[in-house]
């Protein structure tokens, strides 16, 4: 954990590992960095959201949606992942819609300031928090990855119950 929250590691398909290459996705560290970068999309690429991590210096990075999340942070953990959409209002680019939906890091709802800080840093009107969240937990009976549906901390492979707390990443994994 730092001071920004916890630090997720990858956690999808390892063969994925072969499509990262040097730099990752567009870091965003400024009002003047978001602007180049939007302003370098066509309406159709910024009409969809995005593919997106916080990398441990709490830079926003960002890649085209169909991206992985791991290739976007260059393979190194994140501070937070997932998908982001924005629109233009008054003369500003503002969050449209956020999730922290990455089966690649499988971030807690919790690593919402990470981004929030980074949302800021770049200069981007931001939400309170995400507008959709995924709550991601492993299964200590079987060990298979779930997404929590409407509360109910069940896994959907074997039936065991699913803690409360996040737990995807394990030591020693």
């Amino acid at each position: 954990m730092t001071m920004r929250g916890w630090i997720y590691r990858y956690v999808g398909p390892a063969d994925l590992r072969s499509l990262v290459r040097p730099g990752g996705g567009g870091q965003m560290r400024s009002t003047a960095d978001f602007g180049e970068w939007a302003s370098a999309r066509t309406a159709e690429e910024l009409s969809e959201p995005f593919t997106f991590v916080v990398d441990q210096t709490g830079a926003l990075r960002l890649a085209p949606r169909r991206s992985e999340h791991m290739v976007c942070a260059g393979g190194e953990a994140v501070l937070c992942a997932g998908e982001i959409s924005f629109r233009e209002e008054s003369g500003r680019w503002a969050v449209n819609e956020v999730s922290n939906q990455s089966t690649g890091y499988c971030p807690d709802v919790s690593s919402w300031p990470a981004l929030a800080e980074a949302l800021d840093q770049a200069g981007i009107v931001r939400p309170s928090g995400f507008t959709h969240e995924v709550v991601f937990r492993r299964c200590p009976a079987c060990q298979q990855l779930n997404i929590v549906r409407e509360q109910d901390f069940v896994c959907v492979f074997c039936d065991a119950v699913l803690p409360p707390e996040w737990n995807v990443d394990r030591p020693g994994r």
